[in-house]
């Protein structure tokens, strides 16, 4: 799990969707300018590239999603 400094828990991937920091989800702000995880939530970002991920702190590392 992955919690931003203003205490919001950070979801990388699917576009940003589940993300709780995505500005999306009031009143919690958008915390996607500063966060480490931004090109995994962009359209361009594979699926598959989640399978490959070694990252310990990405819930999606190691699977598709």
């Amino acid at each position: 799990m992955m919690i931003d400094v203003t205490g919001i828990i950070l979801t990388p991937g699917n576009c940003g969707k589940d993300c709780m920091g995505n500005g999306m989800h009031p009143p919690a702000e958008c915390c996607c300018d500063e966060c480490d995880y931004l090109l995994c939530c962009l359209e361009g970002h594979r699926a598959e590239e989640c399978i490959d991920c070694t990252d310990h702190h990405c819930p999606r590392a190691g699977k598709a999603t």
